[in-house]
């Protein structure tokens, strides 16, 4: 996957890369019967009061309908073309399966004209997906599921994956992106390969219109406001933070604190921390 550069000719270019797009159409319009109208809310509640901040602008876009259940079962399809997603850092692959197109997460050599299926006794080979049952000891997926037949909700983002490690009676150890490892349904589905567009993570955006164009509006620090806005506010000149560590605006640490429940069911579920050695 190549990142594009640019020659300076603004201050903003020369810092600025963009994504190749490889193996992506750039030139596809979106299946029509897959989008859906995607309504701005600008971090507003019912009330009109701002609930998240930053949030508000950007360019209008339609939500892609991404087939994260994979329950078109032993049907293969043909890969028509992968496309750009600007609702997720993962690039799409459109799928014919005949009867119907959906669109899936296109994983690190997926490409048009490619078959994939959905099945239990599938090819273990990027793109198709199977019942952790049916995955080897060791095979990198993507696109998992924690509950059987409610969709993939891990590992969905560009160049991300995770490893089947262990199967242990009805459950198997699974390697998260972050490295921790945790027990999942062996009846829970999971898509063989890493997702693609693994150089996301190396662009650089190289000016501030780029974040806006995402909707995403400035982050104004809490140093240089009053004392009533936030605790780090007020005093003369550049003042310290006059606490052990810095807050957020409504005073809880923003640093190293912990926010998960000390009793969480899922704790179970767990076999090891992301950062425990």
């Amino acid at each position: 996957m190549a990142i594009k550069t640019f020659k300076p000719t603004t201050p903003s270019r020369r810092n600025m890369t963009v994504s190749g797009f490889d193996g992506v159409d750039k030139k596809a319009k979106p299946e029509r019967s897959l989008v859906e109208p995607l309504k701005k809310h600008a971090g507003r509640n019912s009330y009109g009061r701002i609930t998240v901040r930053h949030h508000g602008g950007g360019n209008k876009k339609k939500y892609r309908i991404i087939d994260f259940k994979r329950d078109l079962v032993d049907v293969p399809g043909t890969v028509l073309r992968l496309e750009y997603d600007p609702n997720r850092s993962a690039f799409i692959a459109l799928v014919d399966y005949g009867t119907e197109k959906r669109y899936i997460l296109a994983p690190v050599g997926l490409k048009a004209g490619d078959t994939v299926v959905s099945s239990a006794a599938a090819d273990i080979k990027p793109g198709n997906a199977l019942p952790i049952a049916n995955i080897p000891v060791g095979t990198v997926i993507h696109n998992v599921e924690i509950y059987p037949g409610r969709g993939a909700q891990l590992v969905r983002s560009a160049g991300t994956s995770a490893q089947l490690m262990a199967k242990d009676g009805a459950m198997a150890q699974i390697r998260m992106p972050s490295g921790e490892v945790r027990y999942i349904r062996m009846d829970c589905k999971a898509t063989i390969g890493q997702i693609g567009n693994i150089d996301h993570e190396n662009v650089h955006l190289g000016k501030a219109g780029r974040k806006r164009h995402m909707g995403i509006r400035p982050t104004v620090r809490g140093s240089v406001m009053n004392p009533n806005d936030h605790p780090h506010g007020g005093g003369e000149g550049k003042s310290p933070v006059g606490r052990p560590g810095p807050v957020t605006p409504w005073g809880k640490p923003a640093m190293g604190y912990k926010t998960r429940k000390t009793k969480n069911p899922t704790d179970k579920f767990i076999v090891k921390r992301r950062n425990s050695k």
